[in-house]
């Protein structure tokens, strides 16, 4: 049988150990059984990384941030910056709180001072210079500390004079399902 045969007929044969008969398998299904299996692993990782008591939430309609409204926040978090001694720690796309500030080396700093919760956001959207936050994640130690989804995201608005009920809203519709060859 030749390669062209192979992709034509999209099946792939292998034998049954026990009975030695051979058996077909479609693609779709060795597809579909390898997407499962990335989400187990994803899902079993999200579960080692965060606990399972972790609340995730998707703010909807996401807050926006104006230009000048961001620039305010983003200087105030860089200002609690938890390297020199605040809690905020800022990455494009992420910002995260921390229970205490990083004292010494980086790394082992890090890891002595617990997360709280991370808020997600995406710079330029819906426009440029704009930032959106669209989804909130308070840890086991957030929990604990009285954090929940509005707080956390209370606190870094605090630097605008803002909060997640007076930040302006736009709605983003949710991603659409992936596209699928058949």
């Amino acid at each position: 049988m030749n390669a062209a045969a192979i992709s034509n007929d999209k099946q792939l044969a292998s034998s049954d150990k026990k009975g030695g008969k051979a058996m077909t398998i479609d693609q779709r299904t060795i597809e579909q059984g390898a997407d499962v299996a990335r989400g187990e692993a994803m899902e079993t990782l999200a579960s080692l990384l965060y606990d399972d008591l972790t609340v995730t939430e998707v703010i909807r309609p996401a807050a926006v941030l104006s230009e000048t409204n961001a620039r305010i926040v983003l200087t105030g978090l860089r200002t609690q910056d938890v390297s020199q001694g605040g809690h905020w720690h800022t990455e494009p796309g992420c910002w995260r709180l921390y229970e205490q500030p990083w004292a010494g080396v980086r790394e082992s700093a890090q890891d002595r001072a617990r997360l709280v919760g991370s808020i997600q956001v995406a710079y330029g959207m819906p426009s440029r210079y704009e930032i959106t936050i669209f989804r909130a994640t308070i840890t086991v130690a957030g929990s604990r500390c009285g954090y929940d989804v509005t707080s956390l995201c209370d606190e870094a608005l605090s630097f605008a004079g803002l909060t997640l009920a007076t930040c302006p809203r736009v709605d983003i519709p949710a991603p659409p399902k992936p596209f699928r060859m058949r």
